[in-house]
């Protein structure tokens, strides 16, 4: 007796099934040009079905940008600081980390569609928004580190870190959602990074924060 082989698409859960097709039909097509029955039928799914797990394409949209933030893990565990040769250690590792996420292909292409349909979707930009505290929350953790070991200055953690960001990212996110400059490779990414902590360093180590107050 023969067994019957069971697909693929079969085997995945339909949920998973639904955001892939969504998220496929929506960079080839388009998020407006895009049907609720195209989707159904790449994910091999009843418009019924569709829309029992979903109510709409901005909640597909919206889900999709949701499954890649928990997807995030930006060095979850952080070795301790406690020098400062580690900590630029750690501010390049998790530098290099962000760079990777934020600027994938598919955050990018969510990004994009995530904006296009932000004023039309108010939800999907406070997705949007949950995925930038994701990466703020590594920067903010690894400075509070830094400060509790005595090795960067005294100051607001949270602008701290957003200096730090600013340092990494500068104009590159928006430059490539922007579609005017390259993805960086690897070799560029960690470049990036390395300097970022090097000038991140140089501005908020402890010691020059004394030398600056004159102490």
């Amino acid at each position: 007796m023969k067994l019957k082989k069971t697909s693929k698409s079969t085997q995945t859960p339909s949920r998973e099934r639904i955001l892939q097709a969504a998220m496929q039909a929506f960079m080839e097509l388009g998020y407006v040009a895009t049907s609720t029955l195209e989707i159904a039928t790449r994910a091999r799914v009843s418009k019924r079905e569709l829309y029992t797990q979903f109510g709409n394409k901005q909640a597909m949209l919206a889900a999709a940008i949701s499954d890649r933030v928990q997807h995030m893990q930006l060095i979850p565990e952080l070795p301790q600081a406690r020098t400062r040769e580690v900590l630029e250690t750690i501010l390049v590792e998790v530098g290099a980390a962000v760079l990777r996420e934020v600027l994938h292909p598919h955050v990018m292409a969510v990004f994009r569609l995530a904006i296009a349909e932000a004023q039309r979707a108010p939800e999907v930009a406070q997705t949007l928004e949950i995925a930038r505290q994701t990466v703020r929350s590594a920067a903010e953790k690894v400075v509070a580190q830094g400060q509790s070991a005595g090795l960067l200055g005294p100051g607001d953690a949270v602008g701290m870190s957003n200096q730090f960001l600013s340092l990494l990212l500068g104009d590159l996110m928006v430059s490539v959602l922007l579609r005017v400059r390259e993805i960086p490779g690897p070799a560029q990414i960690e470049r990036r990074a390395r300097s970022a902590a090097a000038d991140f360093l140089r501005l908020n180590s402890a010691a020059e924060s004394a030398i600056s107050s004159g102490t």
